[in-house]
């Protein structure tokens, strides 16, 4: 067989397979240095958009050059893995949770299916050398993913699918395989501000640049220290990540629920109380978040937010 037919078998080989494994979409960029990105991510980490996020400074070269991860690299494949639920638990009254922690932990599902795509890629092409990533390493995932074609960058600085909204994980195989590429898509973001205005802590200055140290995320999930006084009553009810950006989008009403049973949410979650909250032990705590990516902020961080909304 040709070069280029074997590029083609070994490209359908992976994407057959990786929907196969539940992930709706699969797209292949070339594994090179993302020289555009390099000033633009510099004057983020300058303006201290990360805040305490300290490991988002570190290691900005392997951030941008893959091959810096995986020897040899020749390609990046990205997949995406919808967790849009099919109730959404967030009550005006009550306090919320973002969507993507409402089941078990992403990492460790979307961790597995990939193992077992390396598994099955070396059954079938032989030894092939990569790494798996799922939000844990110095990988620029959106821009890898608006890169194969599977969306664009949208003014809130997530990732667009123009037939599925943004509710997705991005995950990524970084290998030494060279594949058939795909081509990006083109922005449909048009005039819309709806995710900048939407914003109650201005997180978003200007658009396609989200200022992490004022997300209501950053603030709830990675800042170990006290929530700053200036942000009092700006929460909305947010005590563990944020989704306001997300349900204002308009694409987002193309988003349609998952069918991944491990992202359902444990059954208390649906029936919490506002008073159910304020009276949380850490045996419920365990229960109702077994799995959960809320397990990040343990049961005194979830308590430092509820407590910061309690008191408007």
């Amino acid at each position: 067989m040709t070069t280029q037919s074997l590029k083609k078998q070994y490209t359908n080989f992976i994407k057959t397979q990786s929907k196969a494994l539940g992930f709706d979409f699969c797209g292949i960029a070339k594994a090179q240095y993302l020289e555009e990105e390099a000033p633009r991510l510099e004057n983020w980490l300058n303006q201290n958009m990360h805040g305490e996020m300290g490991y988002l400074a570190n290691n900005f070269e392997k951030r941008l050059d893959p091959t810096k991860l995986v020897e040899g690299a020749k390609s990046v494949v990205t997949f995406l893995y919808n967790y849009y639920p099919e109730h959404n638990l967030a009550q005006e009254d009550n306090y919320k949770i973002a969507k993507y922690a409402y089941g078990t932990d992403y990492h460790f599902v979307i961790k597995d299916k990939l193992k077992l795509l390396m598994e099955m890629i070396h059954d079938e092409i032989g030894e092939v050398s990569g790494r798996v990533f799922v939000d844990s390493a110095p990988v620029m995932e959106r821009v890898w993913a608006q890169k194969s074609g599977l969306g664009w960058i949208g003014k809130n600085s997530l990732l667009l699918n123009k037939g599925s909204g943004s509710f997705f994980f991005i995950a990524e195989l970084i290998i030494d395989l060279e594949l058939e590429t795909d081509a990006p898509v083109t922005d449909h973001c048009g005039t819309c501000t709806a995710c900048i205005d939407a914003c109650p802590t201005d997180a978003i200055p200007t658009p396609y640049v989200v200022d992490g140290s004022k997300c209501i995320s950053y603030f709830t999930i990675e800042l170990k220290d006290e929530i700053p006084r200036e942000v009092k009553g700006k929460f909305e009810n947010w005590m563990f990540g944020c989704d306001i950006c997300q349900d204002v989008c308009p694409w987002n009403k193309f988003s349609k629920p998952h069918q991944e049973p491990q992202f359902s949410h444990h059954p208390d979650l649906a029936t919490m109380t506002k008073q159910d909250w304020h009276e949380i032990t850490q045996e419920v705590f365990q229960k109702v978040f077994k799995k959960s990516a809320v397990k990040r902020t343990k049961l005194p961080g979830l308590k430092r937010n509820i407590e910061f909304l309690k008191n408007k």
